[in-house]
């Protein structure tokens, strides 16, 4: 049997044209010989429809639409994911559900068993489980099909199971002799490794092919890489599909020649690549051409523009600076250079005149209070005020700038840096930005090498660096990396580390009074194992102390 592996990049709610997606690839697998095309779940609605759910119209609307997509098919099966009602006397009303269709009707429809309610994933809320394995003969092989969270319960490869089922093991019992799994997992750090060993070991241990097929894409915080991918019953790897991008790769299941598409060589090329795609699709998909970045000539606001430049092209992107009082004239060549190189649109709007004209109305009201973090702040905000006003004037998106390691502690300004409709690279720590910044680079000089070799800094005040009220970035992300990603107490962070104490305590202390900034900034793309957004919920008003 030839299974068509056909990874699309959806958009939620958009019925019709995910219709039209999945009729073009099925028709593409069909000219490419299958016998069988497989898609993501949840291709029909898309991924994650979230509160949509709870519509009945969105439900019913999803169900007609599979109809529909039943009789625009070519003939040949194809097995696509989908919401719809759950037919339970009690519980939730709705399933994530697949359906083989085949010549105007489904032939097979499965719900999906285990429900993920962790990180970003919150499908148990919307969802009422399936109960039994889905299996369908099809070519001389009894298909078992399964849904995402349903095959990472596996006993011989994780420590410890999350689930007390696990429907890749019923549905071998059940007489399964190929697993298909189709998926919308988001990707973040090792994801792509990771799912390529699991899957590896389902395959080597049941001694049976296993076909997974990803969703590819972002939407909203979450970014889909693809890297679909089929095994054969001895765990070797027969075909790949590319990461970040649309694709259809042939596994023959007779041992016929594999198909491995490209995929990224390192994993801060697989962190660009998705944060490409990710700005790409946030911007189109919110209904945006344009996107304006507030220059500074430091390192983050250069990549998050090269990123834009990549994701959108060089005439959708506009570079603004606006130097204030202790702008240095070095970070104003160095954001010219860069829009050079980068060649998109550059313009100089000087904020000095504004800052003082802001002196001027509060210092009567500041009276006999000395100058402080107030003033500095007042600077960014006046910068935040620009770029939201160009935003409307001129319908483009800003993209606001900020790292994670600045956004974990604090080190950032409400309605100032924090302004946007999108944050970048939010869930990028400052030490991978330079790795970016390098990468950004790797084919030539396009973020000025001063960029990378400056130190750090706001340029709030005279001389300021980042250094004056942080610690290096090269201690501070790993602290911030063991609190946040593996939620690691001080006392262990301290031992495992071997830092000083009263430093880790002052930075966990920084991240949990910064929450309430947190919650207010623009949404961001998560590349990391728990990023600040969906998968991560803290009370703002709140006294725990460990």
């Amino acid at each position: 049997m030839r299974i068509a592996l056909a990874q699309i990049n959806t958009t939620v709610g958009d019925f019709a044209g995910n219709v039209d997606r999945i009729v073009k690839y099925a028709r593409h697998g069909v000219e490419r010989g299958a016998d069988l095309v497989v898609f993501p779940e949840l291709a029909l609605c898309g991924y994650p429809p979230r509160d949509l759910v709870e519509k009945p119209e969105f439900v019913q609307r999803s169900e007609a639409e599979l109809e529909r997509l039943a009789s625009l098919l070519p003939d040949v099966p194809v097995l696509v994911g989908y919401v719809r009602r759950s037919h339970a006397e009690q519980g939730k009303p709705a399933s994530d559900a697949a359906a083989l269709l085949h010549r105007g009707k489904a032939v097979l429809d499965y719900a999906k068993i285990l429900l993920p309610f962790y990180d970003v994933f919150d499908e148990s809320r919307y969802f009422e489980p399936g109960t039994s394995p889905g299996l369908h003969e099809l070519g001389g092989l009894r298909l078992g099909v399964t849904i995402c969270e349903d095959t990472w319960n596996d006993k011989h490869f994780w420590k410890k199971q999350l689930y007390a089922r696990d429907p890749v093991e019923e549905t071998v019992r059940a007489g399964a002799n190929a697993l298909l799994n189709i998926a919308s997992s988001p990707f973040c750090t090792d994801k792509i490794q990771l799912r390529h060993d699991m899957l590896r070991a389902l395959a080597t241990e049941h001694r049976m092919p296993v076909v997974y097929v990803n969703h590819v894409g972002g939407n909203d915080q979450l970014i889909f890489d693809g890297s679909s991918m089929a095994f054969n019953a001895r765990g070797e790897l027969v075909a790949r599909a590319k990461s970040f991008a649309e694709d259809l790769v042939i596994f023959d299941t007779s041992d016929g020649a594999p198909e491995i598409h490209p995929s990224p060589a390192s994993e801060i090329e697989a962190v660009y690549q998705a944060l490409v795609l990710g700005t790409r699709d946030y911007v189109t998909k919110c209904g945006f051409q344009d996107v304006l970045v507030g220059l500074s000539g430091g390192i983050d606001s250069s990549l998050v523009a090269t990123i834009a430049a990549d994701a959108l092209g060089p005439a959708h992107v506009r570079g603004i600076s606006m130097p204030g009082p202790y702008s240095s004239p070095g970070s104003i060549r160095d954001g010219e250079a860069l829009a050079r190189n980068l060649r998109i649109d550059f313009r100089v709007l000087p904020i000095s005149p504004i800052f003082d004209s802001y002196l001027t109305t509060l210092d009567p009201a500041f009276e006999g209070k000395p100058r402080d973090v107030t003033e500095e702040n007042v600077q960014a905000r006046i910068r935040g005020n620009i770029l939201m006003a160009l935003s409307n004037k001129f319908g483009a998106l800003v993209l606001s700038t900020g790292n994670k390691s600045e956004l974990a502690v604090g080190y950032c300004t409400l309605y100032g840096d924090m302004a946007g409709g999108l944050a970048v690279i939010a869930d990028v720590p400052k030490t991978m930005v330079y790795d970016l910044a390098r990468y950004a680079n790797c084919a030539g000089e396009r973020i000025p090498i001063a960029c990378l070799e400056k130190a750090p800094s706001a340029e709030l005040r005279p001389n300021q660096t980042d250094q004056d009220t942080l610690p290096p970035y090269e201690v501070l992300d790993v602290i911030l990396k063991a609190y946040i990603e593996e939620n690691l107490s001080a006392q262990e962070i301290v031992a495992k580390l071997r830092l000083d104490t009263e430093l880790v305590r002052e930075t966990i202390r920084r991240v949990n009074d910064a929450e309430y900034k947190r919650q207010q900034a623009a949404p961001a793309l998560k590349v990391t194992a728990k990023a600040f957004g969906i998968g991560r919920r803290y009370p703002i008003a709140q006294k725990f102390t460990e």
